[in-house]
């Protein structure tokens, strides 16, 4: 590598910075079915996993358990998702409903309109080079402790 050349800027700034951009189109198509982009993702999770326990819900996602309680709320007021009781007393299980599964749905197709904007704008080998770094990044940059990458 040619040492002269040297990045320039932050590159955590930049990353939010692409971010915001692509939240930006996600959210634009996301919300016009009523959800936010991390509700979709929540519901997505929870039909995949449901029944979960939360605590296992919030590991697959990687986020704390204040986050999901915060963020399950607004499901569960809606009608979306269930906040049953477990096998004890003590536990829960979060469950989607059909209203829930008809929500996800209907989303699903509007993230799928803003993947396909996103390929068209970027180009498709662009978004598979982007995808790769990415993940090439995520490994090199593994956390160095438990928690670590729950932002």
């Amino acid at each position: 590598m040619d040492h002269a050349v040297k990045p320039q800027g932050c590159t955590n700034i930049k990353l939010r910075q692409l971010m915001r951009r692509v939240a930006q189109r996600y959210d634009a198509e996301v919300g016009k079915t009523g959800l936010k982009g991390t509700q979709y993702s929540l519901l997505s999770h929870v039909l995949k996993l449901a029944p979960v326990r939360p605590g296992d819900l919030a590991r697959a996602m990687k986020i704390d358990a204040s986050t999901l309680t915060r963020n399950l709320r607004p499901l569960i007021d809606a009608g979306w998702v269930t906040l049953d009781a477990g096998a004890d007393g003590r536990s829960r299980l979060v469950n989607i409903t059909p209203a829930g599964r008809d929500k996800r749905q209907e989303a699903q197709r509007r993230w799928r309109t803003a993947q396909e904007g996103i390929n068209r704008t970027l180009g498709v080998e662009r978004v598979l080079a982007l995808h790769a770094l990415i993940d090439e990044s995520m490994e090199l940059l593994s956390p160095l402790s438990d928690g670590e990458d729950d932002a």
